[in-house]
């Protein structure tokens, strides 16, 4: 692949944009070369503005559950947009991606619309305090929330890439109130409960997507309920990324427990910027301007984001038998790399949930943190790298997630399983495997 024009275009980012990019990971430090710079999408494809194309894995890291321009969404928007881009005032659409959003989530009896994963994780944590009259909160290693003061400490995804687990510029005084424990390991939440006597608020992602894809364990959920359960502290489930991604309920349609709130985000805009946090309803109505507890956006909820979203999610709803589909795709995907570096003496571990895979290029379980960390990521590198050049566009980390749609038929899965299978045998030669 010649790459001429994206080298080019990546030189003069950089002019004008720190690292080239707005958003850290992707400027592929972790993986090295230079980020391909995307014209277009188009169903299953990416395409470069030097005319290289790419099955696309990522799927702009998560929403594109139908793939690009799905001419429903597409549709939605653009009719939408018609009629105006922004009003700062309430319309219908808010209503009723809500009401979809509520019928569908036992544990959401409101919603709060905003404009990303991060303002939703930030404003319910901040609903959480002013609803328990706490300040302290427990967040796991390695699940990323997004990058507001309180939880940019030991974080995975970008953070963890570039091996900086915390960030200059977060004040010491907003983090003591940030107590980390161990994800998978209920003994680390009860010493943070043991050290601290007013507690707000425990967030987890029940399905991590920022080291990787790691699912909890049903046991530790249950655990994290009973303990929050007994000291007055609220529960919350990050679904920003499993949200209509592992099941069409989320990470709730394949486990019991169930979150006193939860944030959203990724399929719930169809590819616009969206996020969203809800809960039980004496909870939200702690929120101003039912409650004291203050929150505001202008651009929250507006039109072109809802419209987009309602099409996404009611899709879904009309077609929860995609689910099966998903999985099944992925696990196809998944199985395949496993038999390709199985055949290519190379350590791997898979993991599938839903529309959501990743892998490890190590030969143990991966549990946590810690697990991920023990990944070879020279070969991770090398094996990004080769998969790119041969029109596979996958996450550009080995903390993150990737993701299939319904656009990604089988036909392309072996395709990419064929190009995964060449790519670790250069590998394991060129390591003397």
């Amino acid at each position: 692949m010649v790459h001429d024009k994206s080298i080019a275009a990546f030189a003069e980012a950089q002019r004008y944009i720190p690292g080239g990019v707005d958003s850290p990971v992707r400027a592929f430090k972790s993986v090295g070369g230079t980020p391909p710079f995307i014209d277009r999408g188009e169903g299953p494809y990416l395409y470069d503005i030097d005319g290289n194309s790419y099955i696309d894995y990522v799927q702009s890291w998560g929403p594109l559950i139908f793939g690009h321009c799905d001419p429903d969404i597409e549709e939605a928007v653009i009719t939408t947009a018609k009629k105006g881009l922004s009003f700062g005032a309430p319309t219908v659409l808010e209503t009723e991606l809500a009401r979809e959003i509520v019928e569908l989530f036992e544990s959401v009896d409101k919603v709060r619309f905003v404009n990303s994963g991060t303002e939703a994780v930030m404003s319910a944590i901040r609903l959480a305090r002013g609803a328990t009259g706490r300040d302290d909160i427990v967040k796991f290693v390695g699940c990323y929330h997004g990058h507001s003061d309180s939880l940019l400490v030991q974080a995975g995804s970008g953070a963890a890439t570039f091996g900086t687990p915390s960030s200059p510029g977060v004040p010491a005084d907003l983090t003591r109130h940030t107590l980390l424990a161990e994800y998978n390991d209920l003994e680390s939440v009860r010493r943070c409960f043991e050290a601290s006597d007013g507690i707000a608020c425990v967030i987890v992602e029940p399905i991590a997507g920022n080291m990787g894809l790691v699912p909890a364990k049903e046991e530790f959920l249950f655990g994290l309920r009973e303990l929050c359960d007994a000291h007055g502290a609220l529960l919350i489930f990050d679904e920003v990324m499993s949200g209509f991604r592992a099941s069409l309920r989320g990470a709730q349609g394949l486990v019991s427990v169930r979150p006193d709130l939860v944030t959203f985000g990724k399929v719930i805009g169809g590819g616009m910027p969206v996020g969203a946090f809800g809960g039980r309803s004496e909870v939200m109505a702690q929120l101003s301007p039912e409650g004291p507890v203050y929150q505001a956006g202008t651009l929250s909820g507006n039109p072109v984001a809802m419209a987009a979203g309602l099409a996404s999610v009611r899709k879904l709803k009309s077609h929860p038998d995609l689910y099966a589909t998903f999985e099944a795709r992925a696990r196809r995907l998944m199985e395949g790399f496993r038999e390709a570096a199985a055949a290519a003496g190379l350590p791997l571990v898979t993991e599938v949930r839903g529309s959501m895979f990743g892998f490890f290029f190590t030969d143990e379980p991966v549990r946590d943190f810690e697990g991920a960390k023990r990944g070879d990521n020279p070969i991770f590198k090398a094996f990004h790298r080769r998969m790119l050049e041969r029109g596979v566009y996958l996450a550009c980390s080995s903390y993150e997630t990737g993701f299939v749609s319904t656009v990604i038929d089988d036909a392309l899965i072996d395709e990419t399983v064929a190009h995964a299978g060449a790519v670790m045998g250069e590998i394991a030669r060129e390591r003397g495997a």
